[in-house]
């Protein structure tokens, strides 16, 4: 999946510090899921196939106000 195929949620308000997507994101795939961005973390060791990524508290909000939650 491209990521011109993904609504982005969060990082288009104005004033925004995101530059060219390289910053914590949450985006909406075409199905209804989410792609989240972040840094990579090592919290704990997930099952194969998984990733952990953290993000900041104020992205989340961020995306919920753009789902209008």
């Amino acid at each position: 999946m491209a990521r011109e195929e993904l609504t982005r949620l969060t990082g288009n308000t104005t004033g925004g510090n995101c530059g060219q997507g390289d910053c914590p994101n949450v985006y909406r795939t075409p199905s209804g899921s989410f792609i989240v961005q972040g840094d990579m973390s090592t919290a704990f060791t997930p099952p194969a196939g998984e990733g952990l990524v953290e993000i900041p508290e104020e992205v989340l909000r961020e995306a919920v106000r753009a789902l209008g939650w």
